[in-house]
C-alpha cells in the first residue's frame, strides 16, 4: 500500500521570488508541511486546472492556498472550485484553506464572504492557541503565535455549517 496523497490547489500565480527560492508556492507548501512517502501534486486552478473527476476522490486531502482574487467573486475558476469544495465535503476529505482558500471553503460550507466594513486588515496579530485542540496535537506549536495578515474581505455573519 503506497503513502498518502495530498494535493495543493493553486489560486495565484507565482511570484519571481518564491519561484527562484523554492521553486513555487507549491514547493513552500509540500516543505512545510509534506512527511516522507507522501506524494503531493499540484494544480493551477485559477488557470483552470483541476483534479479529473474520477481522480480528486483519492486525495487524502487538499490544500488551497491564498490568492489576490476575492473569494466572493464569480470568475469561472472560482465557481468551479466552490462545486469541488462541496464535493469533497459530501466526501469528508480533509482540506486546509490558508487566507483566500479558507475564506472560500467558508463560503463552499454556507457562509456569506465579502468586503470588510473597516478596510483592509494589514499587521501582525496575535493567535492564542489552545491546548485542547486535538487539531495541533501531534505538533509542537507556542502557546501564543504572531501572524502577518493582509486581506480586506471576511466572512459577513452567517456561519459554515460545522463538521
Amino acid at each position: 500500500m503506497g503513502g498518502k496523497k495530498f494535493a495543493v490547489l493553486l489560486c495565484a500565480e507565482d511570484s519571481e521570488y518564491v519561484k527562484k527560492k523554492y521553486g513555487g508556492y507549491f514547493g513552500v507548501f509540500v516543505r512545510m508541511l509534506a512527511e516522507e512517502g507522501e506524494t503531493w501534486d499540484v494544480f493551477h486552478v485559477a488557470r483552470g486546472e483541476f483534479p479529473d473527476d474520477d481522480d480528486f476522490g483519492s486525495y487524502n486531502g487538499y490544500v488551497i492556498t491564498g490568492s489576490c482574487n476575492d473569494a466572493h467573486g464569480n470568475d469561472v475558476w472560482i465557481c468551479k472550485l466552490i462545486a469541488l469544495l462541496k464535493q469533497l465535503d459530501s466526501l469528508r476529505k480533509k482540506v486546509l484553506g490558508i487566507c483566500f482558500g479558507h475564506q472560500v471553503l467558508g463560503r463552499s460550507l454556507g457562509a456569506k464572504i465579502g468586503r470588510s466594513l473597516k478596510g483592509w486588515d494589514i499587521g501582525v496579530t496575535t493567535v492564542h492557541l489552545s491546548s485542547s485542540s486535538k487539531l495541533f496535537s501531534s505538533l509542537k506549536m507556542p502557546a501564543v503565535l504572531p501572524v502577518i495578515e493582509c486581506h480586506r474581505d471576511e466572512s459577513l455573519g452567517s456561519q459554515p455549517k460545522q463538521r
